[in-house]
């Protein structure tokens, strides 16, 4: 597979010259071995899915650590949760240490629980998706995300309005349509696309989740998943999906949290700190790819793309996942991420909230945005006091289109 300058690669460079360990969690297939190896090259390297390295450090963990104390790369690490518990005894032996261990992690929701419970204070966690368009054309991240290191204002995003768009509107659809899995991105066989697809849904739900939820219907999870397709982007009413499923609620909300813990798909809270008194409190839900959304939905070729009926609600979902990962790529500390809806029908795609303040953002998958369409991000700004919002859309430069919303083409972020 071919080497990818990946974005988190800073943040995990900085975050180990502050902890001993850092973990990188994300769904499988989505480079977090290649970028471990590449972040720390001269360290060793051990594979947790293999027997041989498994029994290796399980067997007896003290004497492991005895030879081995540091420079370590641990791949797949729930594989085993009591190496989070021995890393703790490690890691305070030598507590001022830093640098000293790389793990990964993926389709565990225990994961995050161990690691947090055993290492807390110890551990810095990076979260890693699939490749952004700027890492699939080997480019660096955008300047966009400059703005988001310090706190937003409408002078922060002045440097936009003077940067070209390279890239043609076919090539991003292009991306849009097949996602960001780094294998099947750069291998020109026109069907190698969807056979991957398909074996990577298949190894995913046979292999990962049988072993994780041995008791789970596989059979209404499989379904489960596939109408995620058509909600991509959209409110999740919990109810409505357990009518066509044949499930109760409660059943949705274990597979929509088995979906999320296995991260397949983001669960998208409502905003609640607005003064609105009609806020919409049912979650929003994107798959963390594109690829996956348009392959469960049959959409495999450009043509089908531009006819697919939900390629709106599917545009939407890209696009805050591209917001999400170039964020969580820049700013150290966290970000939060939000939609915002009322019963009246107002409504903002996506809020993000961190260190930079909070920026409200409307999504458009067309090119021509009129002021008349943003009477919701107008309100929005007004009522919570902000200095600006954007709308992100398929246009060829950035602009005002008012004092305080500034349009951004999708091909800039």
């Amino acid at each position: 597979m071919k080497s990818v300058s990946r974005n988190l690669s800073s943040k995990i460079n900085y975050l180990l010259e502050l902890f001993p360990a850092v973990l990188v969690i994300g769904s499988r297939q989505t480079g977090k071995t290649t970028l471990a190896k590449m972040t720390r090259p001269e360290w060793k390297y051990f594979d947790l899915e293999k027997p041989s390295d498994y029994d290796l450090i399980t067997q007896d963990f003290e004497f492991f650590f005895s030879t081995h104390s540091q420079e370590l790369i641990f791949d797949e690490a729930q594989i085993s949760p009591d190496l989070f518990k021995v890393m703790r005894g490690i890691i305070d032996a030598d507590r001022d240490r830093k640098n000293r261990f790389l793990l990964t992690g993926s389709s565990s929701p225990e994961l995050l629980k161990n690691a947090s419970e055993s290492l807390a204070g110890r551990i810095a966690i990076v979260e890693m998706g699939t490749l952004k368009l700027n890492e699939y054309l080997g480019q660096p991240l955008p300047i966009f995300y400059e703005c988001f290191s310090r706190p937003i204002t409408r002078d922060s995003f002045m440097p936009i309005l003077s940067e070209d768009v390279k890239v043609t509107l076919e090539e991003y659809l292009e991306f849009f349509l097949k996602g960001g899995y780094p294998e099947p991105s750069f291998v020109k066989d026109p069907n190698f696309h969807s056979i991957w697809m398909d074996n990577y849904i298949q190894s995913y739900i046979d292999r990962d989740i049988r072993s994780l939820f041995p008791r789970l219907d596989i059979i209404k999870y499989r379904r489960f998943i596939s109408m995620l397709a058509d909600l991509s982007g959209t409110i999740v009413n919990r109810s409505d999906v357990g009518r066509s499923l044949d499930s109760t609620e409660k059943s949705i909300k274990e597979y929509l949290a088995i979906a999320g813990g296995t991260f397949l798909w983001r669960t998208v809270s409502s905003f609640e700190r607005s003064k609105a008194k009609s806020i919409v409190k049912m979650p929003r839900g994107n798959f963390r790819d594109s690829g996956i959304t348009h392959y469960l939905s049959n959409v495999f070729t450009m043509d089908q793309l531009l006819k697919y009926p939900k390629v709106g609600n599917s545009f939407e979902a890209h696009i805050c996942e591209e917001l999400i990962k170039g964020v969580q790529a820049t700013i150290p500390g966290k970000c939060e991420y939000f939609f915002y809806r009322t019963r009246n029908g107002a409504e903002v795609d996506l809020i993000l909230s961190g260190p930079f303040g909070v920026l409200p953002i409307e999504i458009k998958y067309g090119s021509n945005t009129t002021i008349r369409q943003l009477s919701s991000l107008k309100k929005f700004i007004a009522d919570n006091s902000l200095p600006l919002g954007l709308v992100v859309n398929n246009c060829d430069k950035a602009h005002w289109i008012s004092d305080s919303i500034l349009v951004v083409p999708a091909r800039l972020i």
